[in-house]
């Protein structure tokens, strides 16, 4: 049964940093790339950063520069550093991966939200 525990979310002023981590088990974590997605409230979802299976990392332009995510296979755990935040950066932040199944799995999501 593939499951994600996301933690890190919270209240932040602007220009303060947070980090995101997404706990995977139920499947071969380092066999997989690793997603991390955001919703605003009255937006669609965003794509927001990736880390391949080999470490590759690519990032919505949105927060390039901002936001750094990594993976440690040995501990089946993906983060998501974020610095410089913003208001526009406000959301529930959901971890995801896709199986060579085509299946796709989502984290309960952690709610972010930068606030003065």
């Amino acid at each position: 049964q593939v499951q994600f525990v996301e933690s890190g979310g919270g209240l932040v002023q602007p220009g303060g940093s947070l980090r995101l981590s997404c706990v995977a088990s139920g499947f071969v974590f380092s066999l997989y790339a690793m997603k991390w997605y955001r919703q605003a409230p009255g937006k669609g979802r965003e794509l927001v950063a990736v880390v391949t299976s080999d470490g590759r990392t690519n990032y919505a332009d949105s927060v390039k520069g901002r936001f750094t995510i990594s993976r440690d296979n040995a501990k089946n755990t993906m983060t998501l550093q974020m610095s410089s935040l913003t208001p526009e950066d406000t959301a529930v932040y959901s971890c995801a991966t896709e199986l060579f199944s085509g299946n796709v799995y989502w984290g309960q999501g952690t709610q972010v939200t930068v606030s003065s």
